[in-house]
């Protein structure tokens, strides 16, 4: 009887830290590898420099173009912006022009 207890006791033992230690490693995979883990941080940090990165380009664009925009006001329009856009949507050339025909290679 004694060794029927003293059995029992070592097995619900050895239950209870079998049981904790996957307790305590399935919460620690979930910490390091789910979807609020330490690995999605990583990866988020990354999507995170890439659109900073992606951001400033676009600014800049934003910038050449409101440049160019400016240009074009009715209020003080350039006259070079208003010819070169003119030639282009039209196709026209002034007769005074040196047109140099290239052949594609």
């Amino acid at each position: 009887m004694v060794s029927h207890r003293r059995r029992h006791a070592v097995l619900t033992a050895l239950a209870l830290y079998t049981f904790a230690a996957l307790f305590i490693g399935y919460f620690g995979m979930n910490a390091f590898s789910g979807d609020h883990g330490l690995r999605a941080q990583q990866d988020l940090e990354q999507q995170l420099a890439a659109m900073k990165e992606q951001v400033a380009v676009l600014k800049a664009e934003r910038g050449l173009w409101e440049r160019r925009v400016a240009l074009l006001r009715s209020d003080r329009i350039d006259p070079d912006m208003l010819d070169e856009r003119a030639r282009a949507v039209l196709g026209l050339t002034d007769p005074r022009d040196l047109t140099l025909l290239l052949r594609p290679q």
